[in-house]
């Protein structure tokens, strides 16, 4: 999995990635599921932080997040990207498991 991490209008700074790195810790579960992570942080009136997430079968997930403080924007994306991740873990089980067969 790669992370991507951009900011636009502003230098996200050190403490703020180190405080990124440490809630994807969160997510280490779902290593394998994922591809690449990108991460777009932009200040303007207040924080967008965005993320798409590309994962190994194909699909993609784009979250985003309004927030005044940069790090309650990210504990906000990483909820929901965790529930993402869940759903799509979920999904995976199910295709999986394949249809129940009927025996007469």
């Amino acid at each position: 999995m790669t992370v991507d991490v951009r900011s636009v209008h502003f230098d996200l700074g050190e403490v703020s990635r180190d405080y990124l790195d440490k809630k994807l810790e969160r997510i280490g579960y779902a290593k394998d599921m994922i591809v690449d992570l990108i991460f777009i942080f932009t200040k303007e009136k207040d924080f967008k932080v965005e993320v798409t997430a590309n994962f190994r079968r194909g699909g993609h997930a784009h979250l985003e997040e309004h927030e005044f403080d940069v790090h309650a924007g990210i504990d906000k994306l990483i909820d929901r990207l965790e529930q993402k991740l869940t759903k799509e873990k979920e999904k995976l089980k199910d295709h999986k498991a394949g249809p129940i067969p009927i025996i007469d």
